[in-house]
């Protein structure tokens, strides 16, 4: 008799049982990892957003706190030119977080008061709760970052960052 070459169909069946137990426990960490992530880049993005109130305030006093997201913003070919810089499109965020979604979270600003307006509330809600973050968050023009679980709206009677 001849010796046979290669894997029988048992052992064949023991290394994809091994590696779909593996993908079992790997997939979830990745999912996890994958939301904070997530909920890191939305708090970057609160930051900034931040960043920009204030400079949009200084640089328009008239106006004081942009009425909406895309005024901090702008389409990519008028920022190019910083000549094109106005109220309605101020160009101090970049046009993906301008125009409200970015790496799995929803974001809003909006100014209130005045004119002037002397406030502001921005918020970052996630996409699809439990899968591309868990935590909403917000900030105001005090400039500190809440959080809650919650699925209620973020305010500043939530836990700070």
């Amino acid at each position: 008799m001849k010796k046979q070459k290669g894997f029988s169909l048992i052992e064949l069946l023991i290394v994809v049982a091994i590696i779909l137990i593996i993908a079992a426990i790997a997939i979830p960490n990745l999912l996890r990892s994958k939301m904070a992530a997530n909920e890191s880049s939305a708090v970057g993005s609160l930051r900034t957003i931040n960043t920009a109130e204030v400079t949009y305030a200084n640089t328009y006093p008239a106006t004081g706190y942009a009425a909406g997201l895309g005024n901090l913003g702008g389409a990519a070919n008028a920022c190019a030119a910083a000549a094109f810089a106005a109220v309605a499109n101020a160009c101090l965020i970049d046009n993906v977080l301008s125009q409200g979604t970015k790496s799995g979270y929803v974001f809003t600003a909006v100014g209130a008061g005045g004119p002037p307006a002397t406030t502001y509330a921005s918020t970052a809600v996630p996409v699809t709760p439990g899968q591309t973050g868990q935590r909403n968050f917000c900030s105001d023009q005090s400039g500190v970052i809440f959080y809650t679980q919650n699925p209620a709206a973020c305010t500043n009677a939530s836990t700070p960052l």
